[in-house]
């Protein structure tokens, strides 16, 4: 098959998607369903789910939004991984054939859309923001809370997660434990804790050290492999348990959080730094 394009004629190859079909409200039981399209160089597996939504069968269910591995939207199940549809070119997959199923280990609502619920709230369970003993300067700051470049390079790649839940997808653990807390909200808990300007390892412990926290990581290391921002959730998983037996151990010195910048009193503008845009919104 050929596309014109530009008056260019570019040569399509024919894949065929065998796509995971599922309704929780109409109780069907799960199916796939094979589409053939002509795919072309560059294009992704969430470019084939649009073209089969707006060419072939606009029944078919999935989430995306930014389309460029931002938002953490289009997480799926692709030829046996998990994945961003999105980041995932059909021609790296050296195949004819591309199956698409939702992610492992949630619940499915419709088609390839999994439910988050569980994600987020173990997300917010461990307290993912800065925590102070003084409550009003947070909540009113005068300035900013120093904090240099090298102590950002320390919790720098856990700050890159979007929330995806591909690394969640990937967790043995999860699959046979589904309160587990997952490699993505200890991570989480770790960057947070482990940030200076930070003061609340202790209030993110009650959950961390239960039953269902992070000493139920095997270290299958599975998460970090399949993390499409290069995060590594196993990692932050070792770090924060030798912080838990570090204080357990009476050996973690209780840390004070990065002090409030001065404020600077007179700025001179470089020349060579050009004004500032005019406001649009006021």
């Amino acid at each position: 098959m050929a596309i014109e394009k530009n008056q260019e004629i570019v040569e399509a190859k024919i894949v065929k998607f065998k796509v995971f079909r599922f309704s929780s409200e109409e109780s069907d039981e799960p199916s796939f369903k094979i589409y053939e399209i002509p795919v072309k160089k560059g294009m992704t597996v969430l470019d084939g789910l649009i073209h089969i939504k707006e060419n072939l069968d606009s029944t078919l269910n999935f989430r995306y939004s930014c389309r460029m591995g931002v938002c953490g939207s289009c997480g799926m199940f692709i030829n046996g991984l998990p994945a961003l549809g999105c980041h995932t070119q059909i021609s790296h997959l050296n195949s004819d054939i591309v199956e698409v199923k939702p992610l492992p280990n949630y619940y499915v609502i419709r088609d390839i859309v999994p439910d988050f619920n569980s994600l987020f709230q173990k997300h917010k369970s461990v307290k993912p923001f800065i925590i102070r003993e003084h409550i009003e300067e947070l909540g009113n700051p005068t300035s900013e809370y120093f904090q240099t470049e090298e102590e950002k390079e320390l919790i720098s790649q856990f700050t890159y997660c979007i929330k995806c839940g591909v690394c969640s997808s990937a967790c043995p653990t999860l699959a046979t434990d589904s309160e587990f807390l997952g490699p993505q909200a200890i991570s989480q808990a770790y960057r947070y804790s482990a940030d200076t300007r930070d003061e609340g390892f202790l209030e993110r412990i009650k959950i961390l050290d239960s039953s269902h926290g992070c000493w139920r990581c095997h270290f299958a290391s599975s998460c970090s492999q399949v993390c499409p921002k290069g995060v590594d959730p196993a990692f932050a998983s070792q770090l924060i348990k030798r912080e838990i037996l570090l204080m357990r151990f009476g050996l973690k010195k209780k840390r004070k959080g990065a002090p409030i910048t001065t404020l600077t009193k007179e700025v001179k503008r470089l020349e060579e730094i050009p004004e500032p845009p005019k406001r649009t919104l006021r």
